[in-house]
């Protein structure tokens, strides 16, 4: 039987166009996370590698981070914004069930009516977009796909739990997708571990504010009034997840350099998920980087920002002149799900 559906008629390759990010104006040091935590600046350094991380103000919402963002992102590609096809936003800290926040973004930044939606899979949301923001390319659904992965952490950040107070940082990276004419955004290889689902988590799901009483309200006894319940916040088993990080996200990293037929020799830059210094490190050594790779430490100045990570370091390695413009670099993103994603990308 004859199709009566026309064929796609997208670009033959997509590629990564133009990086723009942000980072909140206010720097914490981690003598601030000290006040809140028996712990030490050594301590926190040895473990994380993490000195400063940038937490929003009031004004710095998830959607005004991201257009900012993405204006960088935008006059990087040398494009308009009217001509952006589709917004794609990850993230897991915009609080509104509905509308996606992607919707207010492609407004702001003057994208005309172009397709809009949020994705959540934390710290691979990046790496996520980018593959769905490939494929839009290249079956011709968009010519420009705006991609942002952007985090206001500290809003899910618990100050007293020793583990986590000091890892979450704020910020939005964003980048331009469009058409190529080589191949310039290798196979992605993603996927999931549910069965580990509990190893980074959020402490609380919002329903629970449907089931407790009003202070001073009635209500069955054995529910905690509304002032006892702590702000949901993020929570993680710190062991398992640097293991599961080291020894299988090695692997899957590897994986991609194997179905780009790129081999550790030929990278220039390596822009791992900014979670832990320790975890980047262990990776390198691990696929025998040569010393000749730039490898990305973002970590350091900036926290985990979750899907935010991968652009912000993106952006800065470029800003910085520590890589440049055609560099083939290896991108991973890893974290609650526990969900990957990995690919070789040449840098815009």
């Amino acid at each position: 039987m004859t199709s009566k559906i026309k064929p796609s008629k997208g670009a033959p390759y997509a590629r990564i166009m133009g990086v723009g990010g942000y980072r909140p104006t206010r720097v914490v040091p981690n003598e601030e996370i000290l006040k809140h935590i028996d712990s030490s600046d050594e301590w926190i350094r040895s473990r994380s590698g993490i000195a400063t991380r940038h937490w929003a103000g009031p004004e710095e919402t998830v959607a005004t981070m991201s257009v900012e963002a993405s204006g960088k992102a935008i006059a990087d590609a040398g494009i308009t914004p009217e001509q952006i096809g589709a917004v794609i936003v990850s993230t897991v800290s915009h609080f509104k069930q509905t509308p996606a926040v992607a919707t207010e973004i492609a407004h702001r930044i003057g994208a005309g009516k172009p397709a809009a939606f949020d994705i959540s899979a934390g710290c691979a949301g990046f790496g996520y977009g980018l593959t769905l923001a490939k494929g839009l390319v290249t079956e011709g659904s968009a010519e420009y796909v705006l991609v942002i992965g952007v985090e206001r952490l500290s809003d899910l950040t618990d100050l007293e739990d020793r583990a986590t107070a000091f890892l979450f940082g704020d910020g939005a990276g964003a980048v331009i997708v469009g058409p190529a004419k080589q191949p310039a955004i290798g196979p992605t290889v993603w996927g999931s571990e549910g069965d580990k689902s509990e190893t980074i988590k959020q402490t609380l799901g919002w329903d629970v504010y449907r089931t407790i009483p009003l202070p001073g309200g009635d209500g069955p006894e054995e529910r905690p009034a509304l002032e006892e319940i702590r702000f949901p916040a993020i929570t993680q088993e710190g062991q398992a997840v640097f293991r599961w990080a080291v020894f299988e996200m090695a692997k899957v990293a590897q994986q991609a350099l194997d179905t780009a037929g790129v081999s550790p020799d030929d990278l220039d830059v390596f822009i791992p998920h900014q979670a832990n210094m320790r975890i980047i490190d262990s990776m390198v050594k691990t696929l025998k980087l040569p010393e000749s790779v730039t490898v990305a430490r973002d970590v350091e100045t900036t926290g985990n920002t979750s899907a935010a990570s991968i652009p912000l370091a993106m952006e800065r390695l470029l800003a910085t002149g520590q890589a440049k413009s055609g560099d083939t670099a290896l991108v991973i993103g890893f974290g609650a799900g526990l969900v990957y994603a990995a690919t070789v990308v040449t840098l815009p």
